[in-house]
């Protein structure tokens, strides 16, 4: 604990007594430890220590040691053990974010369902093959907040989003068009994967289907699992985000999580799922590949 108590003093100035009661040390301990000199591994700990705690502050304090340590392998080439990584973690007091549970979407009763094409399946070999899309909502003190999103299997990236203070058929029709206007997706090739909710089941959302020649799919009635990589990336969200703080006005919230999106969620964050990459280096590493090959 030393190394880290003479890293907070050196390096954000706290004072030394206040460091050794945060983290349970004497001081005189401590002094007797500077007097004794730092071994090697000391002066190595507190140098990565001093890494990590800016890796985890450029996350916005949401890593925890699995992707800590993969920024530090993939993103800055220093190569060190997980272990290693999670009890500096710990001796610093840094610490991820955990997804608590939630409920599954339910089923709008009068709904006219698409056939499953997906059947959990959403392993897929390509871009654009498969998209799953949902709608979240988070309350502010002007009333709640709704965005829709589509998500590509593929990378997990966010290909369209939309965001409102409405559930009605647009809300949905609007990120389905930014989607179709980014990726530009031949007819027949790419599935449009939702669950019962009545804006995926209106008929203004069937008709941008058919116009943009999406195959749309549906999962099993009430089944969040049905749905579960466009549920995950919401928890996720949910977690890193909204549950963060207050949100005061609407407009608040829409400009952080447009921020959240394309600042944060496609470019850099990584992800468990695709390798340690964030959405947008895979998708580069897949294409480069496929031009390669």
């Amino acid at each position: 604990m030393f190394p880290v108590v003479a890293e907070l003093a050196g390096r954000d100035g706290l004072p030394v007594a206040l460091a050794c009661k945060v983290l349970g040390v004497s001081t005189s301990g401590f002094y007797g430890w500077c007097k004794r000199g730092c071994s090697a591994r000391a002066v190595s700990d507190a140098e990565l220590t001093a890494t990590i705690t800016e890796i985890h502050t450029a996350s916005r304090r949401t890593y925890g040691a699995p992707r800590v340590h993969a920024e530090l392998r993939l993103g800055r080439d220093i190569r060190v053990g997980r272990k290693r990584v999670a009890r500096l973690m710990r001796s610093a007091g840094l610490a991820g974010v955990f997804r608590r549970r939630k409920g599954c979407t339910k089923r709008d009763p009068g709904a006219d369902p698409h056939p499953d094409l997906v059947n959990r399946k959403f392993t897929v070999d390509g871009p654009d093959r498969l998209w799953c899309m949902d709608v979240t909502q988070h309350r502010t003190g002007e009333g709640w907040v709704y965005c829709a999103v589509v998500l590509d299997a593929f990378s997990r990236r966010i290909v369209g989003w939309s965001i409102a203070d409405h559930l009605r058929a647009e809300l949905v029709c609007d990120a389905l068009d930014m989607a179709r206007w980014r990726r530009k997706p031949p007819a027949g090739a790419t599935v449009a994967h939702s669950d019962h909710g009545s804006q995926y089941t209106s008929w203004a959302f069937g008709q941008r289907l058919r116009q943009a020649g999406l195959l749309g799919s549906m999962g099993s009635i009430g089944d969040c699992f049905d749905n579960s990589v466009v549920e995950s990336y919401f928890g996720t969200m949910q977690l890193e985000l909204l549950d963060t703080r207050a949100w005061a006005t609407r407009q608040e919230l829409a400009n952080a999580i447009f921020e959240y999106i394309e600042a944060f969620y496609n470019p850099v964050r990584r992800h468990s799922k695709i390798a340690m990459l964030s959405p947008v280096d895979y998708e580069l590493q897949h294409t480069t590949a496929h031009a390669a090959a």
